[in-house]
């Protein structure tokens, strides 16, 4: 499957069309930012750590029985994709206190949140991805009422596949988003990718931070640690 033209670059991703118009290449790049783009470097191996661990989770939750993006990695960096119309909005699962949550409520880091925490999120980098409801996404015709329901249905059982997956490996998901977007046949398949740029993860005992926070933080070994959690759930890179 080779590379057309560009369709779509993000912070850390590039999307291409292919010449199958049901598929696209992802393309996961070293470049890594932080506060909306104001911090940014390059990672040396950062595109092809991400690509594969994704291709990992991705494969997981598709023997979980949830229907993803993910067809086939393609090489380092490259991952084959289907070709989804985005809903843009994120869903967001917070099963420990922790970022703009502690910041918004004043609550403490580290609190465990029993029932998790569902929050929705408009993907609009200008307006600094504001929070949104149900009402929202319904009003201004970015989902509808059935696929609100169905959103936070997968993004649940996302939580409980991989809370399970994470913690069997020492490991706490603390939280993370996840993105939807509509198949060609009309359903709702899970998109984007699921990385520890997208997510948190601290070591169960020492509560160390394993994820993107050590990039925004300064805490540094970012890609060596994103390696140490692929090496704990059994993926050799």
């Amino acid at each position: 499957m080779q590379k057309r033209e560009e369709l779509y670059r993000g912070k850390a991703k590039t999307v291409y069309y292919t010449d199958d118009s049901d598929k696209l290449i992802l393309e996961f790049r070293n470049d890594t930012s932080a506060f909306d783009g104001e911090k940014i470097e390059q990672l040396d191996r950062k595109g092809e750590v991400n690509n594969k661990f994704n291709h990992f989770i991705m494969t997981k939750l598709e023997e979980a029985g949830i229907a993803t993006q993910v067809e086939q990695l393609l090489s380092d960096n490259d991952s084959l994709v289907k070709k989804l119309d985005m809903i843009p909005v994120e869903c967001v699962v917070r099963n420990v206190a922790a970022g703009s949550l502690v910041r918004r409520l004043g609550v403490e880091e580290g609190e465990s949140l029993t029932p998790p925490v569902f929050e929705f999120f408009l993907k609009n980098d200008a307006l600094h991805d504001p929070m949104i409801n149900d009402y929202h996404i319904m009003s201004f015709g970015w989902a509808t009422e059935a696929q609100v329901c169905e959103m936070k249905k997968l993004t649940f059982r996302v939580n409980e596949v991989l809370k399970t997956l994470f913690d069997d490996a020492g490991m706490l998901l603390v939280d993370y988003k996840l993105e939807f977007g509509v198949d060609n046949t009309g359903a709702l398949v899970l998109g984007d990718e699921f990385t520890p740029d997208g997510c948190r993860l601290w070591d169960k005992e020492t509560r160390k931070k394993m994820d993107k926070d050590r990039f925004r933080q300064g805490l540094g070994s970012v890609v060596e640690t994103y390696i140490e959690v692929a090496d704990r759930l059994g993926l050799k890179l």
